[in-house]
């Protein structure tokens, strides 16, 4: 097998422009799509010069060409969609959050090792080169022991209770579209969590519009977190060590410069521009370990994926917001 031949789960934003950096994968083909409009399917399809476009979820899970399902249809949905995928022995990329409640990103985790197929979360920001740079800065022993993590992501958006952001039947709120990407940052620096303060504000329909969020982790450090919609921040994270500090520059979730400080010496400010859009650099993961015969990430391990639920499911639990995974018919 030279060639990974990819399908997508859904037609929205996040599969337009993961769709566009392909180009940048040799090894990967996107080769089928599929929506419940078919429609929409075709024309996606067209755009992107997919060969297969599908109006089914299940004609696109049975075709036997298609090595690796990505799932762009909303947290909901991801976990029934994704236990069928698995039953059928396709790869999974799952895009975050992985599902809308930990129960239910145990049990899609529980299904992909058993049956030894590949499963990843789609934290793109894990893979790039930027964020790639602060691991090796904190490998080196730079900044020391890391003790801390500190940062925001704030996405300002128009209040619209029928857009999916907004809505409780799609996974509507900050914590699961923005708190996922602070929560899963600092868990890779941090590890574990051991205890979790989080506060909010609410939509007018209830949920989450804004949070934020304190984490003590299980090594002693401390994460400092904010995300919301309904207002602008810089989008920084600074990692925090016992000899200096690593700023990773706005908007970290896209990052191309980071900067390394230490007292008494000029900062170092270290470029490492993406490819594309960036999402091909976790394409390019997903591709070489399906084609290496792995099963995981060790950049975004499904431990760190059920982690990073844990504690976002805590924080809704404190916010009084409960998820559940929606059913679908396959």
């Amino acid at each position: 097998m030279d060639t990974i031949r990819w399908g997508f789960v859904g037609a929205g934003g996040i599969a337009d422009v993961m769709a566009s950096d392909f180009g940048f994968v040799p090894n990967a083909e996107l080769a089928a799509i599929a929506s419940r409009d078919l429609g929409r399917a075709e024309e996606f399809a067209a755009k992107h010069g997919i060969e297969r476009a599908y109006g089914s979820y299940a004609d696109l899970l049975d075709d036997e060409t298609i090595d690796v399902v990505y799932l762009a249809n909303t947290h909901p949905h991801h976990h029934d969609v994704a236990l069928a995928a698995i039953e059928r022995g396709k790869a999974l990329l799952v895009e975050k959050s992985f599902t809308a409640t930990l129960a239910g990103t145990e049990e899609v985790v529980a299904a992909a090792r058993a049956k030894g197929v590949f499963c990843m979360e789609a934290m793109w920001t894990r893979f790039l080169p930027a964020v790639a740079a602060a691991r090796e800065v904190v490998a080196w022993g730079r900044i020391g022991d890391v003790l801390g993590v500190q940062g925001d992501l704030s996405a300002y958006r128009a209040y619209d209770p029928s857009h999916r952001l907004f809505d409780p039947a799609t996974g509507g709120g900050a914590m699961l579209d923005l708190g996922v990407y602070v929560v899963s940052f600092a868990q890779s620096f941090l590890g574990a969590g051991r205890a979790v303060n989080c506060v909010g504000r609410f939509a007018p329909n209830g949920v989450d519009m804004a949070a934020a969020i304190n984490i003590e982790h299980e090594g002693g450090g401390l994460a400092s977190l904010a995300c919301g919609f309904d207002g602008h921040g810089p989008g920084r994270m600074v990692v925090h060590g016992t000899k200096g500090w690593i700023e990773v520059e706005p908007r970290f979730h896209h990052p191309t410069t980071l900067s390394v400080h230490r007292t008494g010496v000029l900062p170092r400010v270290i470029e490492a521009n993406m490819t594309g859009r960036g999402y091909c650099h976790e394409i390019t993961e997903v591709t070489d370990r399906v084609l290496a015969g792995d099963t995981e990430s060790p950049v975004m391990p499904l431990s760190d994926t059920i982690e990073v639920m844990r504690i976002l499911e805590e924080c809704l639990r404190q916010l009084g917001i409960e998820q559940s995974e929606a059913r679908v018919a396959i």
